[in-house]
């Protein structure tokens, strides 16, 4: 029998199951084994018996075990690494694969930016369930780090928001532009007015979101280029809706982008909208993916016919071949 480094030839290495690997995986996550094990919901006894035989078949120990809590080895810490890896590649060929069997089908995860999902996810949902039924789309409303580090976790499949994000790894397909205006008290001397210059911020009481909403930093960003240097910032909300009423409140004034401004002044006999002298602050809105997504194709045909569904909204559509 041939012979070959003390072993024979042909013999194979154990190799470690995937069972094995995602349950090192989620340990590895969760530093935590009950935790972990109602992660992948598996029991915690099978949980243990698969990181202990992952450890067997690898020949290293992977966590070092207290009766407190559970750390990564040194060894640990490099297999993690190499796991997640391994486990998204096989999620992505079961994505590729379920793609290619059946386009449009199955379960689509967007992810949407709070101050977009009131009122452009009655169009997209409208959209979705008549062109393409058999897509079960499943919504997460979370601020934009959120958003991306679901993407580029595979926590999510596609995300609707504000860019552009320059993230590598992340592909953007633009909707539309849209205009910010201005929304004040009925007795504000901008109410209602047209044609408004851009420095007119400088001077005034500007009400914003709370960190972490990337329409606060569009916000700063757009004083900044009128030649304001502070941070106008004396009161914040968590949401649009409720800045637009602290605006009704007379403690302020607040930007809004177009597609909000019907929803949110509805609510209130007490505001006022103006306009912008062009070129007017605006924002992009697009739909954004892992670049190389398995289902590229279908998110880019999604885009195409988002952007026929939103042609009544007041906003500026994006060319059916912009990119980001």
């Amino acid at each position: 029998m041939a012979v070959q480094n003390g072993k024979p030839a042909g013999t194979r290495k154990r190799q470690p199951s995937l069972a094995q690997l995602r349950a090192f995986a989620a340990v590895a996550e969760h530093l935590h084994f009950r935790d972990a094990a109602a992660a992948i919901r598996m029991s915690q006894p099978a949980l243990s018996g698969a990181v202990s035989a992952l450890e067997e078949t690898l020949g290293v120990t992977l966590l070092e075990r207290t009766t407190r809590k559970v750390l990564l080895s040194p060894a640990g810490e490099r297999i993690a690494v190499r796991a997640k890896a391994v486990l998204d590649e096989v999620g992505a060929l079961l994505e590729e694969a379920e793609a290619v069997r059946a386009p449009f089908t199955g379960a689509l995860r967007l992810g949407v930016i709070p101050t977009v999902a009131p009122y452009l996810l009655p169009t997209v949902l409208r959209l979705v369930h008549d062109a393409y039924p058999e897509l079960d789309p499943q919504v997460h409303e979370e601020q934009t780090a959120s958003l991306i580090e679901g993407l580029t976790a595979g926590r999510l499949d596609l995300l609707l928001l504000a860019v552009p994000l320059g993230v590598p790894g992340v592909t953007e397909l633009p909707l539309f532009d849209e205009d910010f205006v201005l929304v004040t008290p009925l007795d504000h001397w901008l109410g209602g007015r047209e044609g408004i210059p851009r420095e007119a911020l400088r001077e005034l009481n500007l009400l914003l979101l709370d960190e972490g909403h990337c329409l606060r930093d569009q916000a700063l960003d757009i004083c900044r280029e009128a030649g304001r240097s502070d941070a106008p910032v004396t009161t914040t909300a968590a949401g649009l809706a409720t800045l637009v009423q602290l605006v009704a409140g007379g403690l302020g004034v607040t930007l809004l982008p177009r597609t909000a401004v019907a929803v949110e002044t509805s609510r209130s006999s007490q505001l006022l909208t103006g306009y912008f002298a062009d070129p007017a602050p605006t924002r992009r809105v697009a739909l954004a993916m892992r670049t190389g997504a398995a289902r590229a194709a279908e998110y880019e045909e999604l885009a195409a016919s988002l952007r026929m569904a939103l042609q009544g909204l007041p906003v500026k559509i994006s060319p059916t071949d912009a990119s980001g």
